[in-house]
């Protein structure tokens, strides 16, 4: 066999597993070493590999880092009556922040990887099976063997909305600062970084400061009021921040009832570090930062049939945008509200007809959204 023949060989072995080991590529190829190491630093000279980890340059990804769970939605089939039973349907899907943006962008036809941590049990691997077949590629993950699988509980109404929700989630603790290290090649390579506040706080420290020096845009997403301590006074190197009003209220330690409010505390948090700040206030629509001014876009009206991963569809579909290179805000708000307005009107925490065709179709030049609220 000749030795280019081998070089090509290595290169499939590296395409289908950007973890294997030099030794484990010797071992497949019957190879020494040193004759791995050449063929590997033959194809980076050839920019067919981009460093450690052997990250492809046909396929810079969105790096998403956080949840992945089990969802079980508890629907009331009538109005709901506090302190008794309620009859109710019951499903189990495939959520975490992190994994439906992952699912979305991946939908939205983008390269996506995944890391997060799942137990060594049945919802782990049907949670990972899952993802391959969506496209998301998760071998970087964590796979523990002393942990369940986070699950996250959500009751909902009879109209859908959400009521109450319940949390487990300890084992993202796991994603610590020095995992993040041991997977620096992989996320150095991604065209950018979206990381959700299930992760620990000095994790999240810890790509902010990876965002201020390897150059690749940093989104953070927060979860939920209780999680927005995780995130550091010093935001430095945060390309966006995507949180909602509460969210935002427990950010500056008091309450937002006015615009102008909203508008003094996204110009704290942006003086904090953070580049920009989406705010998003559910049915009624979000503002986002433009400089030192705050701009208002409207939700579309449509009818809810489930609000489950709405708000994680806007973010992957602003995130969406931002990847396709433009810097525009608005642009990104509305294409993020489109998505999240065909998430509402379907019962998946996906919703299955997602296509890139469906953001292509908003540009910059396409003011049917308004883009402040009227006057009433």
């Amino acid at each position: 066999m000749t030795d280019t023949s081998k070089k090509e060989q290595l290169y499939q072995l590296i395409r289908a597993n950007p973890f294997i080991s030099q030794q484990d590529l010797a071992v497949e190829l019957r190879l020494s070493r040193s004759a791995v190491a050449g063929h590997i630093a033959g194809l980076i000279r050839e920019r067919r590999l981009l460093g450690r980890a052997y990250v492809l340059p046909d396929k810079r990804p969105v790096m998403c880092v956080g949840a992945a769970n089990l969802d079980r939605k508890l629907r009331t089939i009538e109005a709901m009556q506090l302190g008794t039973s309620n009859p109710a349907t019951a499903e189990e899907v495939y959520g975490g922040v992190a994994r439906n943006i992952a699912e979305n962008l991946a939908r939205l036809n983008l390269p996506v990887a995944l890391l997060t941590a799942v137990g060594d049990d049945s919802a782990g691997r049907n949670l990972q099976d899952h993802a391959d077949a969506a496209g998301i590629d998760t071998r970087g993950s964590l796979k523990l063997q002393d942990a369940a699988t986070g699950t996250y509980t959500a009751i909902l109404d009879d109209k859908g909305e959400l009521v109450l929700a319940l949390a487990d989630m300890a084992l993202y603790d796991r994603i610590t600062p020095a995992f993040l290290v041991s997977r620096l090649p992989q996320r150095s390579a991604a065209a950018m970084t979206v990381a959700d506040l299930n992760l620990p706080a000095d994790s999240i420290t810890a790509l902010l400061e990876s965002a201020r020096t390897d150059n690749v845009p940093l989104v953070i997403v927060a979860v939920s009021q209780p999680k927005m301590a995780r995130l550091p006074a010093d935001l430095g190197g945060l390309r966006l921040l995507i949180l909602n009003r509460g969210e935002l209220e427990t950010r500056v330690a008091r309450a937002l009832p006015t615009e102008a409010d909203v508008r003094a505390a996204c110009n704290e948090v942006c003086a904090q570090g953070a580049r920009d700040v989406i705010v998003t206030c559910g049915s009624q629509g979000v503002y986002h930062t433009r400089g030192n001014e705050l701009v208002w876009l409207a939700a579309h009206q449509v009818e809810v049939v489930d609000v489950t991963g709405a708000g994680d569809a806007f973010s992957a579909a602003v995130c969406w945008s931002l990847y396709q290179g433009s810097d525009d805000l608005t642009l990104a708000c509305r294409r993020g509200l489109k998505v999240a307005a065909m998430t509402l009107e379907s019962p998946e925490t996906v919703s299955p007809v997602l296509a890139a065709d469906v953001l292509d179709e908003i540009h910059d030049f396409d003011l049917s959204a308004p883009l402040f609220p009227s006057k009433g």
